[in-house]
């Protein structure tokens, strides 16, 4: 068995005295873990990085083996993304998010949209967008999508500005009113007509709080999981960026 595909570095574990497990999530592979031979050797190490994007070449006798990873470099991003701190979070809470996704189960889309939250994570005014972006797609891979393109109540397009917890559909202003202090705000660039809307401070907090509200009521909780540190850490960077 053997392919070759593209892959996001999101863990690296050592495997004996000169080798790693490499764990990518991929294109056309999904998240697959693979042996690196070597890979703890200071040719590979600054290559085998998570936050880093490689080429491998995956070889093994039967499919449900591990196998084993050639590795080649392609975006070696992981070094700027160090420099600071609330990237190095960002990335902590990508690779965790990834994670969420059932192993060798492709999902080309979400890979790139990873690819380019990655590149941008150490980018103070993009990021924190992409990220709730990130978190939006993660439910929605898993089955658990929001629905934010009509009012669940009047099924018109128009003016939809908050988001029901229970339905996880838009609603719009008008049918919302009543009931706005139980229901998530819904920042406009969250809605498709408002993509490519630059979204204030106040437009990411209501995102990350609506999308934390539903990956923890449908994703981290029923597995038993609490929410990840890596995006506690984000957040708080973050505002201490804005402070």
């Amino acid at each position: 068995m053997q392919w070759t595909d593209d892959g996001l570095i999101i863990g690296i574990k050592r495997y004996g005295e000169t080798s790693v497990v490499l764990e990518l999530f991929t294109r056309e592979h999904g998240r697959h873990s693979g042996l690196v031979r070597g890979g703890r050797s200071q040719k590979l190490r600054p290559t085998l990085q998570p936050g880093n994007s490689v080429r491998v070449a995956w070889r093994a006798r039967l499919d449900d083996h591990l196998g084993a990873f050639t590795v080649e470099p392609l975006n070696l991003r992981a070094g700027r993304l160090m420099e600071r701190a609330a990237a190095l979070h960002g990335l902590g809470h990508l690779t965790g998010l990834l994670r969420l996704i059932a192993e060798r189960d492709p999902h080309g889309a979400l890979y790139e949209t990873a690819e380019v939250v990655a590149d941008h994570l150490d980018d103070r005014t993009s990021a924190p967008a992409l990220l709730v972006r990130l978190e939006l797609a993660i439910l929605a891979e898993l089955g658990f999508g929001l629905d934010l393109a009509s009012c669940a109540a009047t099924g018109e397009t128009e003016d939809l500005i908050y988001v029901s917890p229970k339905s996880g559909r838009a609603v719009g202003r008008g049918a919302g009113a009543p009931y706005a202090a139980k229901l998530f705000a819904l920042p406009p660039f969250l809605i498709a007509r408002g993509a490519n809307a630059s979204p204030t401070p106040a437009d990411v907090d209501a995102g990350f709080a609506l999308t934390g509200f539903f990956l923890n009521a449908r994703v981290w909780e029923p597995r038993g999981m609490k929410p990840p540190d890596a995006r506690a850490a984000f957040l708080a960077a973050l505002a201490k960026d804005g402070a």
